[in-house]
C-alpha cells in the first residue's frame, strides 16, 4: 500500500498567517494535493504545547478555541472552524500507551497558532479532521522520534502526518526592528548570520540526502551540530523534525528522500524551510 507523504513545516512567526510568500503557497499546494487524494485526516505535532515529567498528551477537546496571536488581524483566523478528530485521538492514545508512553487525553487544550496557522494555509475552505499530539518538555529527540514511529502506521490508512516547528528558530537572535516599526517580517536589510546559514544547510542535507533509518540518525545528530544552540535557543521547535524522521525513517522508507519545497527567511535570521518526505504517487526517486 502506498504510504502518504509526511511534512516538516517551519511555521515561522505569527506574521506568516497574514503575509503571502513562497512558503504559504507551498502549504496550500500540499493541502490541495492531500484533498485530491482523499485524506482521512491530519495528525500533527507542533512546537508550542508540551507536558512535564514523562507525560505526553493528545488533544481530546471537542470544541477547542484558538489562542490569539499578535501582529495579525483577527479576521485572518477567528472565523476558521476547527475540526478535532476525537476518534483518531483515542486511537493515538491507545497506540502510544501500548508503546510504553505515559499518555492521556486533554479535553481542555485550545489550539495554538503553530497548528491552526498551517491548517488555515493548507485548507482555507474547511479544516479536515485533525488530531494534535503534544511534546514532552524534556525534549528528548529519541522520545519524539519514537512517537512518529509509533504513529507511522496511519500513513497506510491515508492520514497526513505533519510536524510544524522550525529549521532555524531562535527568537533571541532575530532582528525585530523592521517588524516592530513597519510590520515587515520579510525585511532583509542584511544577510543572515553565518551560524543560521550553516545550520540551515545542515538541515537540508540531513533531510534530502538520507532515507530510512539513516534519516533518523542524521536528524537526531543535528542536535550535536556546533551551530545547533545558536539556531535553536530552546529545543521545542526542533522536536517536530524528530517526529517526522520517526514517521518516515523505517526500513520500508529507504530510498524515499525529502524535497525542499519552499523556504522563507523572516526577521533576518529565522529560516522557514518546508520539507516533504515522500509523495502521493509513492514513487521513489531513482
Amino acid at each position: 500500500m502506498t504510504l502518504t507523504p509526511v511534512h516538516f513545516f517551519s511555521h515561522g512567526s505569527t506574521m506568516m498567517l497574514g503575509e503571502h510568500c513562497s512558503s504559504t503557497d507551498y502549504w496550500k499546494t500540499c493541502g490541495d494535493e492531500a484533498l485530491r487524494n482523499g485524506i482521512k485526516g491530519v495528525i500533527l505535532m507542533g512546537a508550542h504545547w508540551d507536558c512535564f515529567g514523562d507525560q505526553i498528551q493528545v488533544s481530546t477537546n471537542p470544541s477547542p478555541a484558538k489562542s490569539p496571536v499578535a501582529y495579525v488581524h483577527p479576521s485572518k483566523y477567528v472565523d476558521y472552524e476547527l475540526n478535532p478528530d476525537l476518534q483518531t485521538a483515542e486511537r493515538c492514545i491507545d497506540l502510544l500507551a501500548k508503546a510504553g508512553y505515559n499518555v492521556s487525553g486533554n479535553n481542555t487544550f485550545d489550539w495554538i497558532h503553530d497548528v491552526y496557522l498551517i491548517l488555515i494555509r493548507m485548507f482555507p475552505k474547511a479544516c479536515p479532521p485533525t488530531t494534535i499530539i503534544s511534546l514532552n518538555a524534556r525534549y528528548d529527540p529519541h522520545y519524539h522520534m519514537k512517537v512518529g514511529s509509533t504513529l507511522r502506521q496511519f500513513r497506510k490508512e491515508n492520514y497526513l502526518l505533519i510536524g510544524t516547528g522550525g529549521a532555524v528558530h531562535n527568537l533571541y537572535r532575530n532582528r525585530w526592528g523592521p517588524m516592530l516599526r513597519f510590520r515587515d517580517n520579510f525585511a532583509q536589510d542584511s544577510p543572515p548570520d553565518s551560524w543560521a546559514m550553516e545550520f540551515r544547510q545542515a538541515v537540508e542535507d540531513a533531510f534530502t540526502k538520507n532515507s530510512g533509518p539513516a534519516l533518523r540518525r542524521a536528524v537526531t545528530r543535528l542536535m550535536k551540530h556546533p551551530e545547533y544552540r545558536d539556531a535553536h535557543a530552546t529545543d521545542d521547535h526542533f522536536m517536530a523534525a524528530m517526529f517526522v524522521a520517526g514517521a518516515t525513517g523505517d526500513f520500508e522508507d529507504e530510498g524515499t528522500l525529502a524535497t525542499l519545497g519552499a523556504e522563507t527567511w523572516e526577521l533576518t535570521n529565522m529560516c522557514n524551510s518546508q520539507f516533504t518526505v515522500g509523495s502521493w504517487s509513492g514513487k521513489k526517486p531513482q
